[in-house]
């Protein structure tokens, strides 16, 4: 029995039935021509096979002393976490979307290990899906995304390997990631306020630096700058999902044009969806929106620990030039990485708890609703670079499926898979109707930079 890491209870004490706090994937795939009317049925039958769960996915969660600790499950049983769906004719991806919406809403089963993965068949031309989610206490986005990536392989001749019969890996950062979960790093900042005590002047320092600057210079984003918006609200249970394949031939393209980053083409793209959106519903804020990006603070050739900070970028979707949209969101973000390369790594930290512990007890205390350090996570995950195949299937598509929380009702979080960045968008259905339509305008918002 080993007690739950600080981080891993941050995420346990933070759901609530409106907020589950499990991550999840879609992997879309073709079956082989030669495949047969029954193919899924036999990939279901060889996944139970798999019947022995490795760790953590035998773990369930036991209070000891009123502590939480893991525990390996001596009744697992593994018809209790894999399903077989099937989508109605004609199985449109909108209707996988649906379904997935549904699935993600609802909590998991603490009396178990806390995963389910669904198999879908039925969608549109043939191809079946793969849902699986898993509670963030037990992976964070980034070893969700190389769970599915150990799952499938380049060779579609391979052997069908269940991911939850997968030998556990260490988990750790791998230097060269340019970007971390934005929930781990959130979480991680609020665990460490107490531990960075130390930095506090230097924090406070910064932190009135910020506050000067941003008078004087329209591009530099402080502190609780962020404006109230549809986004900032206190959410339901309920969820949508929407998801797209968008060509990284094109971002690049965009990106060689404007001397930018694939990342500040990311967030352009983003700032102008958002933009559009909130037009249309006539809620957009006459001050810019501020994302909330996890970044790569790492300063030497190491390979472990966590070394994940959050700039906050501002989109400038209170511009309506895509240019000038794109020229103020590249200085926002140059200025952020300017601050922390004059701080060391534990006073970023200490600058991330300070700013993030405030945020989150004005989230939850409603000291002031003026107060907003961000309006909307955007989270980018490295994924496979090659086309991979599950079973013998092509993989068309691999989408990540996150977490929406108060104050923040859209987490749009991406992964990068062969030629494609796979954008997966979640928010709360009752907060942001007709969330889906954000998928024809980043295409517009990139349409623009092209």
């Amino acid at each position: 029995m080993t007690p739950v890491n600080p981080m891993d209870l941050g995420f346990l004490l933070l759901e609530r039935r409106n907020q589950p706090m499990h991550v999840g994937g879609l992997i879309l795939a073709r079956p082989p021509t030669d495949a047969g009317a029954d193919y899924a049925q036999r990939l279901i039958a060889d996944m139970l096979q798999f019947k022995q769960a490795e760790a953590p996915f035998n773990q369930r969660l036991q209070r000891r002393a009123g502590v939480w600790c893991w525990t390996q499950d001596e009744d697992f049983d593994l018809e209790a976490h894999v399903y077989h769906l099937s989508l109605p004719e004609p199985g449109r991806i909108r209707e996988l979307l649906a379904l997935v919406s549904k699935l993600h809403s609802s909590l998991l089963d603490r009396s178990k290990p806390l995963w389910e993965a669904y198999v879908i068949e039925g969608v549109q031309d043939g191809r079946i899906a793969l849902y699986i989610k898993v509670h963030h206490a037990l992976v964070d986005g980034v070893a969700a995304m190389r769970l599915m990536q150990r799952v499938t392989s380049e060779d579609p001749a391979a052997e069908l390997v269940a991911p939850w019969a997968l030998p556990p890996r260490e988990r750790r950062a791998e230097s060269g990631d340019t970007h971390g979960s934005a929930l781990t790093a959130l979480v991680d900042a609020a665990s460490q306020f107490r531990r960075h005590a130390g930095s506090a002047k230097t924090v406070a320092t910064e932190v009135l630096r910020s506050i000067r600057a941003r008078k004087s210079d329209p591009d530099y984003v402080s502190v609780f700058q962020a404006p109230r918006s549809l986004f900032n609200q206190r959410i339901s249970g309920s969820r949508r999902f929407a998801a797209q394949s968008y060509g990284l031939d094109r971002i690049r393209q965009a990106a060689t044009r404007h001397q930018a980053t694939i990342n500040d083409i990311v967030l352009a793209m983003c700032g102008s969806a958002l933009r559009r959106y909130l037009l249309q519903l006539g809620d957009l804020p006459d001050k810019p929106l501020i994302a909330m990006v996890p970044v790569s603070v790492r300063r030497d050739d190491s390979d472990g620990g966590n070394q994940v900070a959050m700039i906050l970028a501002n989109l400038a979707t209170h511009l309506d030039d895509p240019l000038e949209r794109l020229d103020m969101t590249v200085r926002s973000v140059n200025h952020s990485k300017e601050r922390f390369a004059r701080l060391s790594q534990g006073e970023i930290l200490a600058y991330m708890s300070t700013v993030m512990a405030a945020h989150g007890a004005n989230i939850a205390l409603g000291i002031n609703p003026g107060w907003q350090a961000f309006n909307v996570i955007i989270s980018n995950v490295p994924g496979p670079k090659n086309p991979m195949f599950w079973n013998g299937a092509a993989v068309e598509g691999v989408y990540p499926v996150s977490i929406p929380i108060d104050g923040a009702a859209l987490n749009i979080t991406l992964n990068s898979y062969a030629d494609n960045l796979e954008f997966g968008l979640i928010g709360c259905r009752r907060t942001l109707p007709h969330m889906q339509r954000l998928l024809a305008y980043l295409d517009e918002g990139l349409d623009a930079l092209c």
